[in-house]
């Protein structure tokens, strides 16, 4: 059986390898769309709230109102020098590669996939017309090629 949650959050990102207007910093809501598969044992499956207790503070804390940023552009280390000189504590959720759409889900998915739900299919939805379809078939052939070999997901808080 197929369970789907549906969460929303606002960051903002840039995709500095481009050459057009995505070059520019700039925000989405970005909402996803967990498909959790779910194993009915009784009258119920599952608890809602036993995906909300745990993915909805992981979002809150470390990607809503946050900055998503590549630890390659040179932005990354303008930031970071800001912080440390101005003692401030900006909230960047740092990845190894660019801050793509379809670069957020994998991350997502694996994050989510390490608290332990089986997650089989994740939408990402970037603007009120653009939504990347990632499943888990997309996260095995990502993995295997490494998209993020140096990633280190944090785990969720409880």
């Amino acid at each position: 059986m197929i369970i789907q949650k549906q969460y929303k959050f606002y960051a903002a990102h840039r995709n500095e390898e481009l050459q057009d207007k995505c070059r520019n910093l700039h925000g989405h809501r970005y909402g996803i769309v967990c498909h959790f598969d779910v194993q009915r044992t009784g009258s119920y499956s599952t608890l809602f709230s036993d995906f909300d207790d745990k993915i909805g503070p992981f979002l809150k804390d470390f990607y809503d109102h946050g900055m998503l940023i590549n630890v390659n552009d040179p932005l990354f280390a303008t930031l970071k020098q800001h912080m440390e000189i101005h003692g401030e504590d900006l909230k960047l959720r740092e990845f190894d590669g660019p801050t793509s759409v379809e670069n957020l889900a994998h991350q997502l998915f694996t994050e989510i996939t390490q608290m332990g739900f089986d997650l089989v299919r994740l939408d990402v939805q970037e603007t009120d017309t653009s939504v990347v379809c990632y499943d888990r078939n997309d996260w095995e052939r990502d993995n295997e090629a490494q998209v993020f070999s140096k990633s280190k997901p944090v785990k969720a808080t409880s």
